[in-house]
């Protein structure tokens, strides 16, 4: 007869469903954070749109092979991907050069999140450099999203919806975020922005 105190136990029911809640909300903030739809991660990642979709509305309990490849697709590794907030006391260093933390790098935008992508979070932090001319236009976010812009250098306008403003260094403005905006270089010189962006 099998000693039952030598046998492993596997996570409980409520374990496994506080992993796949954390999971869902995980992925629409990473999604959310590239402006990345369903589609694209699917392509992305290998997985299914309809997978993606249940496993963001906690329907879905992903195999280990699956969640490895959603990680993968956002530059993370396994743990990162399902580390809890609060679980290490440690320092967090972004390095400049990072490649996983630049969404976007070509001659007239690049982006760079300040954020840690391993901690899931209803704020996120950005650091903007458009080119003259250079735009960042975005389809609508995450109903109740707004967007805080701090420009550093350079000049830029905001648009938001219906309306748009003119901001100069050291300006800032702040807007909603779910319907569709965008940021745009005025000046003949690089503009740059620092971007936090709010989750409700």
């Amino acid at each position: 007869m099998m000693d039952k105190s030598k046998t492993p136990a596997g996570p409980s029911p409520d374990a496994a469903d506080a992993i796949n809640r954390h999971l869902g909300s995980r992925l629409k903030h990473l999604r959310a954070g590239r402006t990345w739809s369903l589609e694209t991660l699917a392509q992305a990642s290998g997985v299914s749109r309809s997978m993606l979709s249940q496993i963001e509305r906690e329907e879905a309990n992903p195999t280990l092979a699956v969640t490895l490849r959603i990680a993968r697709a956002f530059g993370l590794s396994l743990a990162e991907l399902l580390e809890i907030p609060g679980a290490g006391n440690s320092v967090n260093v972004i390095r400049a050069q990072d490649a996983t933390y630049h969404y976007r790098s070509d001659e007239n935008c690049r982006i760079r999140t300040l954020s840690p992508l391993n901690l899931e979070k209803d704020v996120e932090f950005y650091e903007i450099r458009l080119g003259p001319g250079g735009e960042l236009r975005s389809s609508a976010h995450f109903e109740g999203t707004r967007e805080f812009l701090t420009v550093q250098k350079g000049k830029v306008r905001v648009e938001s919806g219906g309306s748009q403003q003119d901001l100069s260094t050291g300006d800032s403005g702040s807007y909603r975020a779910d319907v569709g905006h965008a940021i745009t270089n005025t000046a003949k010189t690089e503009a740059v922005m620092f971007l936090v962006v709010i989750y409700q």
